[in-house]
């Protein structure tokens, strides 16, 4: 039972964070607001999390997990590759439809000086994830050759998590759906 109620309360306290994280970036990781929206002391968090770099290294290091499954996910119900890249920016909309909410990953590199170097591999861990599985769904797509996916694939999760920042900073999910479309008549993304 203890073990239980430990993990829960660790698992909140991540959820939380990665709240926070989402809507203020790493900086917005606050132990005391963290503890008053689990329910706990402050001091609490340290039994959990000796510091806000630990914190911050497991929050973002879930998020590039989480969406390494949902990436799969996507691969798994999509009837071909092309499918799969179509579908691709749908991930970080959900971040707008949460209340303006932001891909913690790259608010947190826009940190990028304030961030912990443990912190900092896990988020560009969540970039090279992205890429990885671009990469890959292009080739299979035969949109690219192998040796042109990587940047190809650099490039779609750039002008995504872009999208996402520039609709987010408007408050307009629209306008992100706007700037996908404008991708995909370019040519970055399939149609």
């Amino acid at each position: 039972m203890a073990a239980t109620l430990k993990r829960d309360v660790r698992e909140a306290i991540l959820v939380a964070a990665r709240e926070a994280a989402m809507a203020y970036g790493y900086g917005g990781i606050n132990f005391r607001d963290l503890a008053e929206a689990v329910g706990i002391k402050a001091a609490s968090i340290n039994y959990y999390f000796a510091n806000k770099a630990i914190l911050g290294e497991a929050v973002a290091r879930r998020y590039w997990e989480d969406i390494a499954r949902d990436l799969e996910a996507i691969s798994a119900n999509a009837q071909s590759p092309m499918e799969a890249l179509q579908r691709y920016p749908g991930i970080f909309r959900l971040s707008l439809e949460r209340n303006n909410r932001m891909c913690l990953s790259s608010f947190m590199a826009t940190e990028y000086d304030a961030l912990p170097e443990q912190v900092l591999k896990e988020v560009q861990s969540f970039a090279d994830v992205n890429t990885a599985w671009l990469r890959e769904q292009l080739v299979a797509a035969k949109l690219v050759e192998p040796k042109d996916g990587e940047m190809r694939a650099r490039a779609i999760y750039a002008a995504v998590a872009g999208a996402q920042i520039i609709a987010r900073s408007r408050s307009d999910i629209n306008l992100f759906d706007s700037l996908v479309r404008s991708y995909q008549e370019a040519g970055l993304l399939p149609n």
